[in-house]
């Protein structure tokens, strides 16, 4: 498997796609039930989906039922980061601290091997978004960070376990729609039940427009992302995706006012450098 330039075009879609839904999250003023509509917009979405694509084998059905319980941590976390830190504190340490975790485990997991190069891409990629996340700032934010290396370690769970199940299906769409058609159930569910009812209706539908956006983007973007690591590496792919930081970045200064520092275009400048290895390597 090779990381070949339509699969990096849609990977970097992809990023794109996911720092949108993400800043959607972060700009709202509550973050968990934000998080909760946009994610059972994208269940009820996917569920007439299925009757198109079917459904997958027997085999990948045991990685679909592990993905959706580990989306339940992955959910909480989310919001517990966004709850107490910027998305350009949060977001960075989440997405940056995971490619590595992914790749030093794809070689167990997934039998997968990287070249020198492509290795020098996922650390500077890493690294690069490590840079525009830590900062004196985060010393100040103790719980934040604490969230979000708590889900950047979930994060690399799920992204091997949908990695290993999408292989195993044979058919990353039956994958991912039969994936979103159940996970954002749980989390929702749980959430509803905390806040009310006469909190959550009209929460809901005053944000759905919003939440169809963020449903549709986040699909998008692990769509794009499951169906690249049937054709790739999984730690090139995961690495790849991690380019959102990017693109949070300029969502963070321009739609959320974060300041965009030397600090962030020198971690910027990282990250382009790691993705050239990553291409070549």
């Amino acid at each position: 498997m090779t990381l070949t330039w339509p699969v990096f075009a849609a990977v970097l879609m992809g990023a794109l796609l996911h720092a949108s839904w993400n800043a959607l999250v972060k700009s709202s003023q509550d973050k968990a039930l934000d998080t909760a509509v946009i994610h059972l917009i994208g269940s009820i979405i996917a569920l007439p989906m299925l009757a198109v694509v079917g459904l997958p084998p027997v085999a990948a059905w045991p990685f679909i039922l592990a993905s959706v319980v580990i989306h339940i941590g992955y959910y909480i976390a989310l919001t517990g980061a966004y709850k107490h830190g910027d998305l350009g504190l949060t977001y960075p340490l989440m997405r940056g601290t995971a490619p590595l975790l992914v790749a030093l485990s794809a070689s167990v997991t997934l039998g997968e091997s990287l070249s020198p190069a492509a290795w020098a891409g996922v650390i500077g990629v890493s690294c690069g978004v490590l840079a525009l996340g830590l900062s004196r700032h985060a010393m100040d934010s103790p719980r934040a960070v604490g969230f979000a290396l708590a889900n950047a370690v979930v994060i690399a769970i799920y992204t091997v376990v949908d990695a290993l199940g999408a292989r195993a299906s044979g058919n990353a769409l039956q994958y991912v729609v039969t994936l979103f058609a159940l996970d954002g159930w749980p989390f929702a569910l749980m959430v509803f039940a905390r806040r009310g009812g006469a909190v959550v209706w009209p929460y809901a539908r005053k944000r759905w427009p919003v939440g169809v956006v963020g449903a549709a983007a986040s699909f998008g973007s692990y769509g794009i992302a499951l169906w690249a690591m049937t054709r790739a590496p999984v730690a090139a792919v995961a690495a790849l995706r991690e380019t959102s930081v990017l693109f949070a970045a300029v969502l963070g200064s321009w739609f959320l006012k974060e300041a965009f520092t030397l600090r962030r275009a020198l971690g910027t400048a990282t990250i382009v450098a790691g993705v050239m290895a990553l291409r070549l390597g």
